[in-house]
């Protein structure tokens, strides 16, 4: 595979591929090792590569034979020398193996990056959708 331009936008191509593939050594290693997630399921938050690694390997293991394609829409980038912000939409369908959307739900996604020895770890991640005010409902579809 050839390296993008842009070392940030490789994090999210490298997030996409772990995602499809299950993979969650190649997924968590885009994280930081004292990372913090505010996830948007079950968890208040998870604080360290550990616990964010047992919530990864839950959800690939999760999927059986599905797989997750992940789209990101309206990415927007600030870097500084050794930070970087990204926020976006992402959405998530899960497909059969034929490629049959089972289902599917959008996000909005934040990250926060720092560069260590030449990669872009993501030190700090944050999902959420937002609230139906009449229902207090997550709203997943964009």
């Amino acid at each position: 595979m050839d390296k993008l331009a842009d070392p940030i936008l490789q994090v999210l191509h490298d997030y996409k591929a772990a995602v499809f593939a299950k993979d969650v050594e190649g997924f968590v290693d885009l994280y930081d090792r004292d990372v913090s997630v505010f996830d948007m399921w079950g968890v208040w938050s998870y604080n360290g590569i550990t616990a964010w690694r047992s919530m990864v390997a839950g959800w690939f293991g999760s999927l059986g034979a599905e797989s997750v394609i992940v789209d990101f829409s309206e990415v927007q980038t600030i870097t500084s020398q050794d930070l970087a912000a990204v926020h976006a939409f992402v959405t998530y369908k899960a497909v059969t193996d034929d490629g049959a959307v089972l289902r599917s739900m959008d996000n909005r996604l934040t990250v926060t990056l720092r560069q260590k020895d030449d990669a872009w770890k993501i030190v700090h991640q944050h999902s959420s959708s937002p609230i139906e005010l009449d229902t207090t409902k997550a709203m997943f579809k964009r």
